[in-house]
C-alpha cells in the first residue's frame, strides 16, 4: 500500500540516496538541495514546506515535497499563483520503482492532504515542469492541473483549483 511519512531524522538518508535515470536530471531537483529548500521554508514566517517519503509498504520509492506560499521564498518575480496557495513542489519516483504507478498515487495522496488544509485554506494547488518533460505534463493534467500560462523560471506553471 503506498503511503506518505514525513521526512526524519530516521529516513533522511535513504531519501538522499534514491536515484533517477541520467535522462530526468534536468527534468528534477536533487533531494538534498529539496530538503534545504523544505529547511529554509519551515523557519520562514511566510512560507512553509512539507517534505514526504513515498512508501509502498515498508519499501521507500520516492520523494514529494508540497509547499504553501512558495512565492515568498521566491521574491516579486514568483508566479502569482504562488502566492498564498498550496504546491506540489516536487516530485521523484526512483528509478527502480518508476511505470508502476507510485507517482500516480503520491499525487493522490498528496492532494488528499492539501485538502486537509494543513497550513489554512486557498484557491489552488500549483505546481510547474520543464516544457520538455512530456511525462510530467501528462501526470498533473491527468488530475486536472491547467496551464496558466504562468513560468517560474524556465517552468511552465499548471494550476489545479481546489
Amino acid at each position: 500500500m503506498i503511503h506518505l511519512e514525513k521526512v526524519t531524522c530516521k529516513n533522511e538518508l535513504d531519501v538522499i540516496r534514491l536515484d533517477i535515470f541520467e535522462s530526468q536530471y534536468p527534468f528534477v531537483a536533487d533531494n538534498v538541495e529539496s530538503l534545504a529548500d523544505a529547511y529554509v521554508a519551515i523557519t520562514s514566517d511566510e512560507a512553509c514546506a512539507y517534505p514526504f517519503a513515498v512508501y509502498d509498504d515498508d519499501t521507500l520509492v520516492g520523494f514529494l515535497m508540497l509547499g504553501y506560499n512558495e512565492a515568498a521564498l521566491e521574491g516579486p518575480d514568483a508566479p502569482a499563483s504562488l502566492r498564498n496557495n498550496y504546491s506540489l513542489w516536487r516530485l521523484m519516483i526512483d528509478k527502480r520503482y518508476q511505470k508502476q504507478g507510485f507517482g500516480r498515487e503520491a499525487v493522490r495522496l498528496a492532494l488528499e492532504f492539501v485538502r486537509t488544509w494543513p497550513h489554512g485554506k486557498a484557491e489552488a494547488c500549483v505546481t510547474s515542469y520543464n516544457p520538455e518533460n512530456e511525462v510530467a505534463k501528462k501526470l498533473y493534467t491527468s488530475f486536472g492541473f491547467v496551464e496558466n500560462g504562468e513560468m517560474d523560471d524556465d517552468e511552465i506553471v499548471a494550476v489545479l483549483k481546489l
